[in-house]
């Protein structure tokens, strides 16, 4: 028996989950054009954050510093972003007194 034969069932169930990945990639498709059309892409992002001043900066924080921002951010009208910068520029100002 050759090495690279299967059986049938074996096949049936390849063509299966190629119809049912190709499903979810149409419905996918479909489904997110609406969507797709007013979120820029990554690059187009950077660029506008870039021209507002804003760029990328990670750190790693404590877990439980992190719930507490999230949860804070969550009513914060700027998000994450807005909250942080809010936060530093309060704390760097204090510290410049």
């Amino acid at each position: 028996m050759n090495a690279m034969a299967m059986k049938k069932t074996d096949l049936e169930k390849n063509k299966a989950l190629k119809l049912t990945h190709a499903m979810k990639q149409s419905a996918s498709a479909r489904f997110g054009k609406g969507s797709e059309a007013s979120a820029p892409d990554r690059r187009e992002r950077r660029r506008l954050d870039q021209a507002q001043g804003i760029v990328p900066f990670a750190c790693k924080l404590n877990i439980e510093l992190v719930a507490r921002l999230t949860e804070r951010a969550a009513s914060h009208p700027e998000g994450m972003t807005g909250l942080l910068t809010e936060l530093l520029q309060r704390g760097l100002d204090e510290t410049a007194e």
